[in-house]
């Protein structure tokens, strides 16, 4: 395709800046570049209508890991490691909330609950007496106890007489938030390009030469912020997970209001507009949604059909409205990859479905490899 000599001029001549992925750390990383060189040319490049991966597409919640996902992160991280995930997701929410406001994001402090099934009476008694364990090595950064135990006030099916009730967990709207980070953007100047697919890429001297499908422009240097899709960009350091959702038509009288944990994170499910959010089944086919390729399969769509009829809605009646699905990044390590990859290019990847909480900080971080 042939550019205009308006196009070359305005979009790809003398680009300081070239970022790929216009999702959470795509344009947390913009804006922070905007602050820190306030006359430089940026440029986002995004191959899809929307961002791509899961800024759009996870289930909005602001949380920092269940208890028995930080127990399990206990058995394959060091307890400094894990201490250190869980307080850069915190401070990641933190920013996230100072930069856009929550009334922007629609945040809704209603806590977060995590629930055992009946026959999970193992994880069930391995939380509850590691529950103080994990509240002292936590104390320090929240200064307060941040799981508890609490009866199940709202009448879920085939679970466990008690909840473990986190104070510190929100949920918002993603919808809002993306809407909200590309205003931001286009008031700081910041150039998005939508459904531009970035082939390849050289360096060469001073510059990286970046070939999209129909041509080619020199940028002074390359950040790559697209997560679930940078396995190559990182040697394998990074594989794509799919998350399967679904959202319910509104219920009337829906009694359920928070966030909410199933089997260590792997289902997870919330209230939005009278309608319930459900999403997760990963860990039923490992293999199979070890994958960029967007879609639902059978095995995980009934499973999360069941789990709306047997546990989260019994006795209810309710209709199924939408299904979709995201692609998140993740590793052997649940530590961001935020690295130098050469000379002029450079990655923040491997958000290992905390995106929303560790994403502003991510974003932060690459930039300032510069």
């Amino acid at each position: 395709m042939e550019l205009s000599y308006w196009e070359l001029k305005n979009w790809f001549t003398n680009v300081d800046y070239t970022i790929v992925g216009s999702g959470i750390v795509g344009l947390h990383t913009a804006l922070r570049l905007r602050e820190r060189f306030p006359a430089a040319k940026i440029l986002v490049l995004e191959k899809g209508m929307l961002p791509q991966g899961a800024s759009t597409k996870n289930a909005g919640f602001a949380c920092f890991g269940s208890l028995s996902e930080i127990l399990e992160d206990l058995k394959t991280h060091s307890e400094d490691d894990v201490m250190t995930l869980i307080e850069n997701r915190w401070k990641g929410l933190q920013m996230l909330r100072k930069r856009l406001g929550d009334v922007a994001i629609d945040f809704k402090p209603h806590g977060g609950y995590e629930l055992f099934l009946k026959e999970d009476e193992f994880g069930f008694s391995e939380c509850i007496s590691r529950m103080s364990f994990v509240n002292e090595i936590l104390k320090p950064l929240f200064k307060a106890e941040v799981f508890a135990k609490e009866t199940d006030r709202f009448g879920f099916g085939n679970v466990q007489d008690y909840l473990i009730f986190n104070p510190f967990e929100a949920q918002i709207d993603i919808g809002n938030m993306m809407n909200e980070l590309l205003k931001q953007a286009v008031s700081e100047n910041i150039l998005i390009l939508n459904q531009q697919t970035v082939t390849s890429y050289a360096e060469a001297g001073n510059h990286v030469e970046v070939v999209l499908s129909d041509f080619s422009f020199k940028t002074q240097k390359l950040l790559f912020a697209t997560n679930g899709f940078a396995e190559s960009l990182t040697n394998g350091a990074v594989k794509p997970a799919r998350a399967q959702v679904l959202i319910t038509e509104p219920i009337h009288n829906l009694d359920i209001k928070g966030t909410f944990h199933l089997d260590r994170g792997y289902y997870y499910f919330r209230n939005i507009n009278n309608r319930i959010l459900l999403g997760g089944g990963r860990n039923l086919d490992f293999e199979g949604e070890t994958t960029t390729k967007f879609g639902e399969t059978k095995i995980i769509q009934n499973k999360l059909e069941d789990l709306l009829k047997n546990v989260i809605l019994p006795n209810q009646d309710f209709q199924i409205s939408h299904r979709w699905s995201g692609i998140m990044g993740i590793g052997n390590s649940k530590k961001p990859v935020v690295s130098q990859l050469s000379e002029n290019v450079f990655c923040g990847v491997r958000l290992g479905g905390m995106g929303v909480a560790i994403g502003s900080l991510i974003g932060n971080e690459l930039a300032d490899l510069i």
